[in-house]
C-alpha cells in the first residue's frame, strides 16, 4: 500500500499554479546544481523530485509506519532511569525515514538537507498522520529545525541542523506546570555562568511531546526579576550534556506512541539562541506558526484515514441484505466526511503556499536587498499565511475530530471495539483540537482578520476568479453567504462592546471559514473532478453553518449575555 498513489487529491495540490513561483524563490534560480549532484536544475525537475521523494514516503507509511500503529498504541513508550525507551515499532518507523534521509526535508542542501518548500514537507506530514498520527508527533518536530534556521547563529545552525538532518531528533520545550496556554508565566530558570562562559537551566517542563528527543528547544526566563513575557529567552539544549531527565511519561488518552514527558532541569548546560529577551515575543510565536501548520496536517491526515476506514467498512457490512454504504443515513455521512476532508486539506495547502512565499523572500532578504516588489509580494503573503494558519489549524482539527467520530458511528458496534482502528482515530483526533493553541485559541488569532476585512477581501478574490461554468451557480451561492456575514459582522463591530465581539467569534470565524474553503473547493473542482461532488456537498453544508450562525446573531444583542453569565 502507498499512502501517496492512493490519495490523488495530493499530486492535485503539489502541482497548484502558484508552485512555479515558490520552487523560483525556494532554488534561487537552481544555483545548488552546480554544487550538489541531487539539486534540480529547472521547475520540472524539482517537481520531479517532489513527487518521487512523496512517493517513498508513501510507501513507508503504508507499509512500515501505518503497519506498525496497533502494536505502537498497545505498547507505547517506557521511561526508566530518567530516559524514554520508544516502543520497537516506534523504532522501526524512524530507522525506515533516517535511511531514506527524510529528516530534516525542509532545510536546504549546506547543512544535508533536500530543500524541500513547505507544501511537499506538509504533504508528507499527511501522510505520515494518516498512518499513525502519534509518530507524525516524532517525526514532525524535525520543523524545531526550521527555528534554528530562522534565528540561531551560524555556528549553531552548522552543529545542530546538520545533525537533524542525518536523523536526530528534536522537541520543544514551552509548557510548565503553572504555565500552558499562557507561556509568559514560564519560570524554568536560565542563569549565565561567567565563569564558564555557558547558561544552565534549572526547572521543571510539563506535557513535553518526544521529551527526551536528541536537540531541545527550550522556552526559559533569562532575566531576573521579570514576571512577563519580555523575560524570556530561548534556548537550546543538547542531551549529549545531561543535566536533564525524564520524571514521566504521561497516560494519554490517544497518539500513545508520542512520549509526553514531565522533564526536570538540574544545571543543565544550553546555549541561547538567538537574542536575550525574545523566546517568547518573536522566536516561540514563529515556533507556534509553523507547529499550527503541522497540527492541521495532522488532522487532514486523521481525517482521510478517517474516511478511509469508514468507506470501506460501508462497503463491505451488509444489513437487511445490502452493503450499509447503500442507507441514505450512511452515504450522507460519507459524503459529508469527504466533503470537510477536501475542505481541510484545500485550506491547508493554499495556507501552506502562502507560508512558502512568504518565507522564500523573507530568507532571500537576508542575502540581498528585495525589489520593491518582493518587498510588497513578502508583505502579502505574510499576512495572508497569518490569517489563514489559525483558520487551518482551527476548521482541520474540528473536522479531524467530526470525521473520527463519524467514523465509529458508521462502524456502529464494533467501532467501540479495539478490532477496527476507527477507535485509535477517534482518541489520537481528540488532541489536535487543543494542543499547540486549542481552537478557542484560534480563533482569538483569527478575529482581527474578521474585524478589519481581511478575510472578506480574501473571498472577494476568490469571487473574482474564474470557475467552470457549471459551478458558477456555487460561487453565487458563497456570494450570497459573504453578504449574510458582512452584515453579522456590521452588526457585532457596531455594537463597540468587546465582550460581545468576544462572545460571538467563534461563529463569526467559522463562517469566514467555510466561505473560504468553499471557494477553494469549487476552485478545485473547475479543474479536476476529484472534487466535483464535495464541492457541492460542502457548499450546501456551508450555506446551513452560515445561516444558523447568521439567526443566531442576528436575534443577540448585548443583553442576552446575563443568560450566560450565570
Amino acid at each position: 500500500m502507498n499512502l501517496y498513489n492512493e490519495t490523488p487529491e495530493l499530486r492535485h495540490h503539489l502541482n497548484h499554479p502558484l508552485m512555479k513561483r515558490i520552487v523560483e524563490l525556494k532554488e534561487r534560480n537552481y544555483a545548488d546544481k552546480d554544487k550538489y549532484d541531487y539539486a534540480p536544475i529547472d521547475f520540472e525537475d524539482a517537481m520531479d523530485s517532489y513527487d518521487k521523494v512523496l512517493e517513498i514516503i508513501g510507501e513507508i507509511c503504508g507499509e512500515i509506519i501505518a503497519t506498525n500503529a496497533e502494536g505502537v498504541d498497545h505498547e507505547g513508550p517506557t521511561v526508566a532511569d530518567g530516559r524514554v525507551t520508544y516502543a520497537p515499532g516506534t523504532s522501526e518507523n524512524l530507522d525506515a525515514c533516517r535511511k531514506a534521509g527524510l529528516m530534516g526535508i525542509a532545510m536546504p542542501r549546506r547543512y544535508n538537507g533536500l530543500n524541500f518548500p513547505n507544501v511537499p514537507y506538509m504533504m508528507a506530514a499527511d501522510m505520515v498522520s494518516a498512518a499513525d498520527a502519534g509518530f507524525e508527533n516524532l517525526w514532525g518536530l524535525q520543523d524545531c529545525a526550521e527555528t534554528i534556521y530562522e534565528f540561531a547563529s551560524e555556528k549553531q545552525k552548522q552543529k545542530y541542523i546538520t545533525r537533524v538532518c542525518n536523523g536526530e531528533t528534536m522537541s520543544m520545550n514551552l509548557t510548565e506546570p503553572d504555565a500552558g496556554s499562557d507561556l509568559q508565566s514560564v519560570m524554568l530558570k536560565a542563569t549565565y555562568s561567567e565563569a564558564d562562559g555557558c547558561w544552565y537551566l534549572n526547572g521543571v517542563k510539563r506535557f513535553i511531546t518526544n521529551g527526551d528527543a536528541d536537540i531541545h528547544l527550550v522556552l526559559a526566563r533569562s532575566e531576573e526579576g521579570t514576571k512577563d513575557g519580555r523575560g524570556l529567552s530561548m534556548f537550546i539544549y543538547d542531551k549529549k550534556n545531561g543535566g536533564v531527565t525524564v520524571r514521566r511519561i504521561e497516560n494519554k488518552m490517544g497518539i500513545k506512541g508520542s512520549p509526553t514527558c514531565e522533564l526536570v532541569y538540574k544545571n543543565a548546560k544550553a546555549e541561547l539562541c538567538g537574542d536575550r529577551k525574545l523566546g517568547l515575543i518573536k522566536y516561540v510565536m514563529a515556533l507556534m506558526n509553523g507547529a499550527r501548520l503541522g497540527i492541521a496536517a495532522q488532522s487532514v491526515g486523521l481525517s482521510q484515514a478517517a474516511y478511509n476506514e469508514a468507506l470501506a467498512y460501508a462497503k463491505d457490512r451488509k444489513q437487511f441484505g445490502k452493503a450499509i454504504i447503500e442507507f441514505p443515513a450512511v452515504y450522507d455521512m460519507l459524503a459529508l466526511m469527504k466533503a470537510k476532508l477536501d475542505a481541510s486539506r484545500s485550506l491547508l495547502y493554499e495556507t501552506t503556499r502562502f507560508v512558502d512565499i512568504y518565507k522564500a523572500l523573507d530568507d532571500i532578504s537576508k542575502e540581498r536587498k528585495l525589489t520593491p516588489e518582493e518587498r510588497q509580494e513578502q508583505k502579502r503573503f505574510a499576512k495572508l499565511a497569518d490569517s489563514f494558519t489559525p483558520l487551518a489549524k482551527g476548521m482541520g482539527s474540528e473536522f479531524a475530530n467530526q470525521n473520527t467520530y463519524d467514523a465509529i458511528q458508521i462502524h456502529g458496534g464494533s467501532g467501540f471495539m479495539k478490532d477496527y482502528a476507527c477507535e485509535r482515530l477517534y482518541r489520537d483526533a481528540r488532541i489536535t483540537s487543543i494542543y499547540e493553541g486549542t481552537t478557542q485559541l484560534q480563533v482569538v488569532a483569527s478575529i482581527r482578520y474578521v474585524t478589519t476585512g481581511a478575510y472578506l477581501a480574501r473571498m472577494q478574490e476568490y469571487e473574482a476568479m474564474p470557475v467552470a461554468p457549471e459551478l458558477e451557480e456555487l460561487k453565487n451561492r458563497l456570494k450570497e453567504m459573504a453578504s449574510k456575514y458582512t452584515m453579522a459582522v456590521t452588526q457585532v463591530t457596531e455594537a463597540k462592546d468587546q465582550e460581545l465581539l468576544d462572545f460571538t467569534a467563534r461563529r463569526l470565524v467559522e463562517m469566514a471559514s467555510h466561505i473560504i474553503m468553499g471557494h477553494l473547493l469549487v476552485q478545485d473542482a473547475s479543474v479536476c473532478d476529484l472534487f466535483a461532488t464535495s464541492a457541492q456537498v460542502y457548499v450546501r453544508y456551508a450555506e446551513a453553518e452560515v445561516e444558523k450562525h447568521i439567526n443566531f446573531i442576528r436575534k443577540f444583542d448585548k443583553d442576552n449575555l446575563e443568560y450566560y453569565r450565570k
